[in-house]
């Protein structure tokens, strides 16, 4: 069966109404980065920071998958796929996707701020138990955080990430500017004569030895175009 790995951004869901954060209007046009996504920010004021994960959690509950999310589901029938994502929602995973690599972390979870991956202090929320009050504690008795890598964090995922898109016989980006790293490194690490389609509504600068197809469209409609092409 071949291997099919996935980049995704932002734009992966933006056509399921998540806001996205770089783009025009964005959220770092209304929230400073450094005021809520950076280890610096979460010290100096941390009901500020979880008040504002706790907003985009409760948005991200409103959401549904999109066209493209449940393509790519749907390739599992025929592919062995695996989704590296820059997003933190969990739109990928309700649209039946199975395995999932979260870059920068996962918005429906929180963690000790004392040690931020200890699996013993990971916590799952859900839609009707989203929110968390300000001081409340992990497991170990530290402020609990969300579950999110903070700007200036090291990325815990990106090794295992690289590894698949070294063992790639396909590889599609979908919907991120390649211009945030580690993640825009990835490609990188993908062999030369693997075919890469790049599907992005506004130009991207990219680039790979073995070239790519670039796909200016959304993400359902991209992902379809890439579908009859991979098929044929």
């Amino acid at each position: 069966m071949k291997k099919i790995v996935v980049l995704t951004g932002a734009g992966m869901s933006a056509e399921s109404g998540i806001n996205t954060f770089r783009d025009s209007g964005g959220l770092w046009e209304q929230y400073p980065v450094e005021q809520v996504a950076s280890h610096e920010g979460w010290e100096r004021d941390p009901e500020l920071v979880t008040r504002f994960y706790n907003e985009r959690r409760k948005q991200l509950f409103t959401c549904k998958p999109n066209e493209g999310h449940r393509l790519l589901a749907q390739l599992e029938e025929t592919y062995d796929v695996t989704i590296i994502t820059q997003n933190v929602d969990n739109l990928h995973e309700v649209a039946g996707s199975s395995h999932v690599i979260h870059l920068h972390g996962e918005l429906t979870k929180v963690c000790s701020s004392r040690d931020v991956d200890d699996p013993r202090y990971i916590r799952t929320l859900t839609a009707e138990n989203c929110e968390v009050q300000p001081g409340e504690k992990a497991g170990d008795g530290s402020l609990l955080r969300p579950y999110i890598v903070f700007f200036g964090e090291a990325v815990p995922n990106i090794g295992v990430a690289a590894e698949f898109c070294q063992q790639a016989d396909i590889f599609i980006v979908i919907g991120t500017s390649m211009a945030v790293y580690p993640a825009a490194g990835l490609i990188h690490y993908v062999r030369p004569e693997v075919p890469v389609y790049l599907i992005d509504p506004k130009p991207v600068n990219a680039s790979h030895s073995g070239g790519i197809t670039f796909i200016q469209k959304g993400a359902s409609e991209g992902m379809k175009e890439v579908i009859a092409l991979i098929d044929n």
